[in-house]
């Protein structure tokens, strides 16, 4: 019985070890200076994107950086699920509805903003332009209004 009692406390003492140990080989790390942004056709020219996690076309966590040029507008769109988005940079006007009017709410970095399903938004950056970090449950898309 002894023999199994010390079986039993070093499989415990090891488990946490291993797991903590493959936890941190499973671990991806973006440097913001690393992250390679490409031209994306859904945005009108000029935005960039970089996918950090998932592929909008299939089921599943999607996480996606957008980098908007100075007076740059995503004009009125909708997606198909629920839009969490953190601003990284810069600054970003916010807007409701199919006509841009660029009266929303500007927002800075640190801000977020969770946007609903089919829900008709726009945003607009001012001179320096901004960027923010999108998460989604895929699929997902940007559907222009």
């Amino acid at each position: 019985m002894r023999r199994g009692l010390i079986a039993a406390a070093l499989i415990a003492i090891a488990c946490p070890a291993m797991a903590e140990d493959a936890a941190h080989e499973s671990h991806t790390v973006f440097h913001a200076d690393e992250i390679a942004f490409e031209d994306n056709t859904a945005f009108p020219p000029g935005a960039k994107t970089a996918v950090l996690l998932g592929d909008a076309a299939k089921p599943g966590l999607f996480i996606l950086q957008v980098k908007l040029p100075p007076n740059y507008v995503v004009p009125p769109h909708t997606h198909p699920g629920v839009e969490t988005v953190v601003m990284l940079s810069g600054s970003m006007g916010l807007g409701s509805g199919k006509t841009v009017e660029k009266s929303g709410k500007v927002l800075g970095p640190g801000s977020a903003f969770i946007v609903p399903i089919n829900h008709a938004h726009y945003v607009w950056t001012g001179d320096e332009g901004a960027t923010f970090q999108v998460t989604v449950n895929a699929p997902f898309d940007l559907i222009l209004c």
